[in-house]
């Protein structure tokens, strides 16, 4: 007599702590698997981590700061100018950037890209955006030790504008941000583009504008007082500026614009995970 053995589904797809507890080491693979990939068969391997914001920083600092003479300055408190070595500052932004940039790219393709995977073995799904962020988070480390190595370079050389400030006590926080919006705008952008594919180029036209609307190439004294209330409601614009403000030794800080920059981080986080277990139920039929 044969035996069948029959798996049903949980009855609930709800997000749980515990799961990330519970699959740790399968995080922890999936986070070196993704880092192993991104830069397998690749003659120079993680050393692109460093050279792509470089590069970038090299390209800002040409254009954005020779050329166009930008002014790269943020707002201090009492509403003067601070100067300071345009390629650390290009730099700071850049590092920021590119790893929230990379995350949300990464997370909106991740289920189309490990389809194959999904399809054979069950574990939570979330856990899969979540290891591409922690992934992305190592390749961030190579990039501010980078920047720390500039930022001494300059420092020992007499630079004016740079020491650290009492913010840099903040940076664990901005780090977290920075994932949990890499996470909240990735895990929209996926769960939309599981079915409809096209976005996925539109993703990569928006992250662009997107790039050009945060304080990444230019500071925020470019920005007219009038339009400023409106320019904060960009969440990742805070976290660049306090960033900037621990290690330049002045800048703009405002308590406000930054709770508007978390409770956005959140409403964003939560329809994210919200869409998400939307789609998980059907989303292996679509891929």
């Amino acid at each position: 007599m044969g035996y069948k053995t029959v798996i049903t589904a949980s009855n609930s797809n709800k997000v749980s702590i515990s799961d990330f507890y519970k699959y740790k080491d399968l995080t922890f693979l999936l986070v070196k698997r993704d880092f192993v990939v991104k830069y397998k068969q690749t003659i120079l391997g993680p050393l692109w981590a460093i050279i792509q914001p470089l590069l970038t920083t090299i390209v800002f600092n040409a254009i954005f700061g020779n050329l166009a003479h930008l002014t790269i300055s943020d707002k201090t408190v009492d509403g003067n100018q601070l100067m300071i070595p345009g390629f650390l500052f290009y730099m700071a932004g850049t590092i920021c950037w590119s790893y929230f940039s990379q995350t949300v790219t990464g997370i909106a393709n991740t289920f189309i890209n490990n389809y194959r995977i999904l399809g054979k073995v069950y574990f939570p799904r979330l856990i899969m955006p979540v290891s591409c962020a922690l992934s992305n988070l190592i390749s961030f480390g190579i990039r501010f030790v980078m920047f720390l190595c500039f930022w001494l370079y300059f420092l020992l050389r007499g630079g004016s504008g740079i020491r650290i400030t009492g913010f840099i006590f903040m940076l664990p926080l901005l780090i977290i941000q920075l994932i949990l919006m890499g996470v909240a705008f990735g895990l929209i952008i996926a769960s939309v583009t599981i079915k409809y594919r096209d976005l996925i180029h539109l993703m990569e036209f928006g992250m662009q504008l997107w790039l050009y609307g945060t304080p990444v190439a230019y500071g925020l004294s470019l920005i007219p007082e009038k339009y400023l209330d409106i320019y904060m409601l960009n969440p990742v614009t805070m976290v660049i500026v306090i960033f900037r403000y621990a290690f330049f030794g002045e800048g703009y800080f405002n308590a406000f614009y930054y709770a508007i920059s978390w409770g956005i981080t959140f409403i964003f986080l939560f329809l994210g995970i919200k869409l998400f277990e939307k789609v998980e139920k059907t989303f292996m039929d679509i891929i």
